[in-house]
């Protein structure tokens, strides 16, 4: 006797599919965990294990000294008080950070310890950058630069959806037709998001090619933008030494991808609101920081509508907010069939490579700016590197390469 099948049964049949097929796809934690970090990779936990351990303690213990010895009443909250403050703070975190990260690679743990690699990145950025505005470039920011690549490395290595995909693109090679590399691969293309919560997976090399991508963009459209106000006046708008780059758009595009990465398939008018307030802090953050690093001032919007301080106004919110629109409804689907166009065997090398050369690139232009900033304040070239920048860099060679922007020593917060 056979007994009909309702709607209901059906459903739950839907359902363990659905869930099987998701099991198939979705990367599993102990098979993940079993394949084992390389020994260079647990060498450096212990280093890390062993500084957080040690830093961790004697940080806390410095920062009580220093508060009983001082009289905070008596302290003005000058630029100079604050950006101490917040660097011993971001030295602690970073401290407390690197003894879970340590105790993951160590335990091979390579889920979280690519999630807490990505956590110490942007902690390792922000001591870089609050040790170059107190104190300008020196030795120590040449080991947060280190600490820096190695996060880099480690994510890549232990980072599990990286992982999956470079085993399911070992398959795909073996499979010939194309609708079984698709069936095969259970994605639509190379750097989706696997798990549906967003467009586009935020690993190392999708966000490296959109800051690539987005630098040079962004310079394009500054640079017509500012033909079409100035009857057709060609100026060098570029944020680095070397090439069509502009780094604030490189970084406005990776910020706008990771935080409207969930909302690409949303209301329009949602993402326009949230790219503009992303966008003009952004902004605002940047303008702020080159002020009390370098004394720089690449821009002033004073006078214009809705303008903060100068650093933004509700003119340029405006179009970041629609830039955000563009970028992520139409520009973002786009760029990631382009990067799918860079053959397989060369992806990860040529990512590399270039990564490389635009480190060596934003290296010098901030070497540049602080030597630069060391001449207007009067100090005389003595290391061979200011000797090196002083001749191949000098003020007329900055001036014209950085042509929006001028030097205030009065706005810097340096020690």
């Amino acid at each position: 006797m056979t007994v009909p099948r309702t709607s209901a049964d059906v459903d739950d049949n839907a359902d363990e599919e659905a869930a099987a097929n998701n099991d198939e796809t979705a990367p599993n934690d102990a098979i993940i965990d079993e394949i084992r970090l390389p020994l260079l990779a647990k060498i450096y936990g212990a280093l890390c294990l062993i500084v957080g351990a040690v830093a961790f303690p004697l940080l806390i213990w410095a920062i009580i000294v220093a508060m009983r010895s001082i009289d905070m009443a008596t302290i003005p909250p000058t630029l100079t008080v604050i950006l101490t403050v917040a660097h011993a703070l971001l030295l602690v975190s970073g401290s407390a950070a690197l003894i879970v990260f340590g105790v993951l690679l160590l335990r091979n743990r390579r889920r979280y310890a690519a999630r807490w690699a990505y956590v110490l990145m942007p902690i390792t950025i922000l001591q870089g950058l609050s040790s170059l505005a107190l104190f300008g470039l020196g030795p120590g920011l040449l080991l947060q630069l280190l600490q820096l690549a190695l996060l880099v490395v480690i994510s890549v290595t232990a980072d599990p959806l990286l992982a999956l995909e470079r085993r399911k693109q070992r398959l795909l090679r073996r499979v010939k037709e194309q609708d079984e590399l698709a069936s095969a691969a259970k994605i639509n293309m190379v750097g989706r998001d696997l798990t549906g919560r967003g467009y586009i997976a935020l690993d190392f090399f999708n966000l490296f090619w959109v800051f690539v991508v987005a630098s040079v963009v962004g310079l394009g459209i500054e640079t017509v933008y500012h033909m079409a106000l100035y009857h057709g006046e060609l100026q060098d708008r570029a944020g680095l030494l070397y090439g069509p780059f502009s780094p604030i758009y490189g970084f406005g595009g990776v910020l706008l991808t990771v935080f409207l990465n969930r909302l690409w398939n949303r209301n329009p008018m949602l993402i326009f609101l949230a790219s503009a307030v992303i966008g003009g802090a952004f902004e605002y953050a940047t303008s702020w920081f080159m002020e009390v690093a370098f004394g720089v001032t690449a821009w002033d919007y004073t006078g214009q509508w809705l303008s903060i301080g100068g650093r933004t106004s509700g003119k340029y919110m405006i179009m970041w907010g629609l830039l955000g629109v563009v970028w992520i409804r139409w520009c973002l689907p786009r760029l990631l069939k382009l990067i799918n166009r860079i053959p397989w065997q060369w992806r990860y090398g040529l990512t590399v490579l270039c990564f490389v050369l635009m480190f060596i690139n934003g290296t010098m232009t901030l070497m540049a700016l602080d030597c630069w900033y060391s001449r207007v304040s009067g100090l005389e070239p003595t290391s061979p590197i200011e000797m090196f920048f002083a001749n191949h860099y000098d003020n007329a060679y900055m001036q014209h390469r950085f042509q929006t922007m001028t030097i205030d020593l009065s706005l810097t917060g340096r020690v």
